[in-house]
């Protein structure tokens, strides 16, 4: 029986990784990863994928998860790519104005000459662990926090949760954020990763909360004790095997 190839790309705001899956989710390259090069044109972010592209085992069809507010493929806001050389560096307006509006769903489908579709990068990652039961909302820790919610498998309008202050004026991004990570500690951030998600429980009344993205390994035993039997740790590959099951799932 043939199985239908996704080239599945998560796009980061430290770095870019992809691998080409079958429609069961199993790999079929080993990832490759490259970084985020800045500053990032759209332009130079086609070519970075087709680069990617190239470099893998040719697929059937494609998936990236891009950070920010993505709405039917086109990028209403993206956080970090509009900035000088990443997060948390000097926003340049000449890249506001390429990314705001960018159809960078059109962009990559013509570039790579297959069905593309361009989602927020979370909203990628839940698919590849959501069970399609209930009220499943997702939440992606790397960078910045991601933020992705399914409801019986059906994929709901984006928020953009991590530009929400939270406390003494910082965004979700700031707060629990890689660079805080750092500064912080691992005990001190699961905390504060604790207090977020207590914080979201009455917001969003959820049947299972995933935590995901490359930070989730990072919170300690201790705080995974506190988070209660609702909440899971998933892992990161989930961005990518969600490449090739966010296709069978209803999206636009």
């Amino acid at each position: 029986m043939h199985r239908v190839t996704t080239l599945s790309i998560d796009c980061g705001g430290g770095g870019i990784k992809a691998s080409v899956l079958d429609d069961a989710g199993t790999m079929r390259a080993h990832p490759i990863r490259v970084p985020t090069p800045y500053p990032l044109t759209t332009d130079l972010f086609v070519q970075t994928l087709v680069d990617l592209a190239a470099s893998l085992p040719a697929a059937e069809r494609v998936t990236v998860g891009l950070p920010g507010m993505i709405r039917h493929g086109v990028v209403v806001t993206t956080p970090h790519y509009v900035t000088r050389s990443g997060p948390r560096s000097r926003v340049l307006p000449e890249l506001v104005e390429q990314w705001e509006g960018f159809d960078a769903q059109t962009a990559l489908q013509t570039a790579l000459g297959l069905p593309t579709r361009v989602l927020n990068d979370a909203e990628v990652h839940g698919a590849g662990v959501v069970s399609g039961v209930g009220l499943e909302l997702v939440l992606t820790l790397g960078t910045g926090l991601g933020c992705a919610i399914y409801d019986g498998g059906r994929l709901a309008p984006h928020l953009e949760l991590s530009q929400a202050p939270v406390r003494w004026g910082l965004s979700y991004d700031t707060y629990i954020g890689e660079h805080e990570r750092r500064r912080l500690g691992n005990a001190m951030w699961s905390r504060r990763v604790a207090k977020v998600v207590g914080g979201l429980r009455p917001v969003f009344l959820w049947d299972r909360l995933y935590l995901g993205g490359g930070n989730s390994r990072n919170i300690t035993a201790t705080v995974l004790g506190w988070l209660g039997d609702d909440v899971v740790i998933v892992p990161n590959s989930a961005a990518l095997v969600g490449g090739a099951r966010i296709w069978r799932l209803t999206v636009d």
